[in-house]
């Protein structure tokens, strides 16, 4: 690592420690010709490899503007957003790859908009997916309502199992 104040070639590292939950390593250096220390950051980049074979860096901007198109119109805040930005990130990197598939990205927003916004889901869904026909969207509405129904049965439990322990 080249010192940022002499330009030296060189520089040794004397101290590393992960930052954001191991996402960055943070290495504290010193330069053997100048004597200064400096601090650098180091990030693994998570490249994202398009349908084209075009590879790009991920980025959480992109996933927000995809994602805000979808919930135009819907109560859905800019923190909301964010957040559902950093849980995809976090699954996509949680793959361990260094290149992803923008496939994969795809999928990996699909859940937590579904479960941010069920009408802003299906828009993405019907996009990313390709809805070809009615039947398509009728067939999604299904799956979110069944889904609905064993959270309610599932809550259903919980409160008779708590009864019963009570």
């Amino acid at each position: 690592m080249r010192c940022p104040y002499c330009r030296h070639a060189d520089s040794r590292v004397v101290d590393s420690r992960e930052a954001d939950d191991g996402q960055l390593i943070r290495r504290r250096r010193s330069c053997p010709e100048c004597g200064k220390r400096f601090t650098t950051v180091e990030e693994a980049v998570l490249a994202v490899v398009k349908r084209s074979g075009v590879t790009e860096p991920f980025s959480r901007t992109k996933i927000i503007g995809g994602v805000r198109k979808a919930c135009q119109g819907r109560p859905v805040d800019d923190d909301s957003l964010a957040l559902l930005a950093q849980r995809v990130e976090e699954s996509v990197r949680a793959k361990g790859a260094a290149e992803i598939p923008s496939h994969e990205v795809g999928l990996a927003i699909l859940g937590p908009l579904r479960d941010l916004d069920e009408i802003a889901y299906l828009r993405f869904a019907s996009v990313y997916r390709s809805f070809d026909s009615l039947a398509d969207f009728e067939r999604e509405i299904e799956t979110l309502r069944a889904a609905a129904r064993a959270r309610e049965q599932g809550r259903a439990d919980a409160v008779e199992a708590a009864s019963r322990t009570s």
